[in-house]
């Protein structure tokens, strides 16, 4: 009698995820932020633009805590704030983008059904230090196995090291990976140099998606929802590809 198909070996051994993007809907921001540029004195577009071309020098982890780093943006978009501000401003800067985020509907689902199939899951994203302080309470956390976060690592994608952070920390080689993400940061180009499988996640709310240095011309493999993951990981056993179905995020 043929054995149950979840039950057989895995061709992957783990699945890394990126964020922003991918175990959430399209980012955009919203309302909040105009609160932390009210806490620094400095005009809403002003540091809006520093913080967009600042997004990788920020998001390395270059340029100290939450509170240096904040300083820093503030000195460049003109403002001056008091001490208590800053300590103020960057907490209101967790709660700005934490607003932001909304996870995937399918998210938690379909971490579970990866963990299942007996396969390892890892977040590996490029961040500023707000993520790394609210992740703890979001519902995907317990479903991880290891989190790498550019501030922390101190590299962002699509830096080959940043994908060998998880391979060390999961106990895998990067030929037991797939990656999965929107295609930020060149993510997809790096992680198949890394030595992984890559896969695009497409989603249809994506195109209103704040992305910096994405894949541009991407000819891999594409889902068009983050819940054909299973079908695709169950297709890679019997050697057979899950039938293509677009979904998104509401608005």
């Amino acid at each position: 009698m043929p054995r149950n198909r979840y039950t057989r070996l895995p061709a992957y051994r783990a699945v890394l995820f990126d964020f922003f993007g991918t175990l959430t809907c399209a980012t955009r921001r919203g309302r909040h932020h105009a609160d932390v540029a009210a806490l620094l004195g400095c005009p809403p577009d002003v540091l809006t633009d520093v913080l967009d071309r600042s997004f990788y020098l920020r998001a390395s982890g270059a340029l100290g805590d939450a509170v240096d780093t904040l300083r820093w943006v503030c000195e460049k978009a003109g403002g001056r704030p008091e001490s208590a501000d800053l300590v103020a401003a960057a907490d209101s800067r967790i709660e700005a983008v934490r607003a932001d985020t909304r996870l995937r509907p399918e998210a938690v689902t379909v971490l579970r059904a990866v963990r299942r199939r007996g396969v390892r899951t890892a977040l590996v994203t490029d961040c500023t230090h707000e993520l790394p302080a609210f992740l703890p309470k979001l519902p995907v956390a317990p479903l991880l196995d290891a989190r790498v976060f550019s501030v922390e690592v101190g590299t962002c994608k699509p830096d080959p090291a940043i994908y060998l952070a998880a391979c060390r920390r999961l106990r895998v080689t990067p030929a037991d990976c797939l990656y999965v993400g929107d295609g930020g940061s060149q993510e997809l180009t790096g992680a198949t140099r890394a030595g992984m499988t890559a896969v695009r996640l497409a989603a249809a709310d994506l195109d209103r998606h704040l992305v910096f240095n994405g894949d541009r011309g991407w000819r891999g493999p594409v889902l068009g929802s983050l819940a054909e993951l299973p079908d695709l990981l169950d297709g890679v056993r019997s050697g057979t590809a899950p039938p293509p179905r677009a979904a998104g995020c509401g608005t």
